[in-house]
């Protein structure tokens, strides 16, 4: 299946001990910024999809990464690790295999508790965190009601599970109107290569994996807010005021929680700040990996 590549980047399939793995690679690398990894969301999620319009905008004067998690896009082959703790530890196999020993992490929504869970779990490879919706910051999805239901969800087994994934991704294109605020903001690329990857084989199978790892009965099993105080690194949060998917009080109150932070609130924007609204992400984000680097005992 051939998949989306964003402009500025180029796709290479890196060898692991879990087996190949798929990265977009770009940018320009100078010893005197940081490079960025790059860590997409879940559902039907891939590195071409969260990341289209960001190794144009942020690759100037740095290497930027973008990967495929496992059971997600051009990694299917590789089978999913479950959880964010365990997913952090992908990344930074894979920052290994790429020669990367520090790099801003950068994630969206399910990618957003991965990069967390680097920070908390490999502070030594992080040199700032960017935040888009992130998840793992919660405590139950919606309601209890809404919550239980989404448990027993993630309970489903594989031949069952896939199935009803499959009947529901015929719907790929109401679900990114949940999603985004306006579909008109997005590339057409982007539906084009969301719709394929909802209909392809397995779609939606790593995924599955982390709601079984952190959806527990009556909350969730990932959520880092008792923790935020022990993030060590500048932190800079985007979340879309009209964001249907992940609650904007959520990174209202890391904000506060994280010692270094900043939250950048965009109105009329829905979970995809980084798609929806790319050139302020962009702009933002440039300046704050700027501060970043031109701060004292930055390395």
């Amino acid at each position: 299946m051939t998949r989306l590549i964003p402009l500025g980047a180029e796709e290479r399939m890196v060898q692991l001990a879990e087996g190949p793995v798929r990265v977009l690679t770009g940018g320009n690398a100078d010893d005197a910024t940081i490079p960025v990894v790059l860590i997409h969301g879940g559902g039907t999620d891939n590195a071409g999809i969260s990341w289209f319009h960001s190794f144009a905008a942020l690759g100037g004067d740095r290497g930027v990464i973008a990967v495929d998690l496992p059971g997600f896009g051009g990694t299917k082959e590789v089978l999913p690790v479950g959880g964010p703790g365990p997913m952090a530890d992908f990344v930074v196999r894979v920052a290994d295999a790429m020669g990367v020993s520090k790099a801003a992490m950068i994630g969206v929504s399910m990618g957003g508790d991965v990069a967390l869970n680097v920070a908390l779990r490999h502070p030594e490879r992080t040199a700032a965190l960017v935040l888009i919706a992130p998840g793992g910051l919660a405590e139950r999805v919606g309601g209890r009601a809404t919550h239980f239901l989404s448990w027993l969800g993630a309970q489903l087994p594989d031949w069952l599970l896939l199935p009803l994934a499959r009947v529901a991704n015929r719907f790929s294109r109401s679900v990114l109107k949940a999603i985004v605020e306006d579909l008109a903001t997005l590339p057409p690329e982007v539906v084009d290569e969301f719709v394929r990857e909802a209909r392809g084989p397995r779609a939606g199978i790593g995924y599955g994996r982390y709601n079984q790892e952190t959806i527990g009965r009556t909350r969730l099993l990932n959520d880092l807010t008792p923790r935020l105080h022990e993030i060590g690194v500048p932190t800079l949060l985007f979340h879309g005021e009209s964001d249907r998917m992940v609650d904007p009080a959520d990174s209202r109150r890391a904000a506060e929680l994280i010692p270094d932070a900043r939250l950048v609130l965009v109105p009329r924007i829905g979970h995809w700040v980084q798609l929806e609204a790319p050139d302020l992400f962009a702009e933002e984000t440039r300046r704050f990996l700027a501060a970043v680097e031109g701060a004292p005992g930055a390395s």
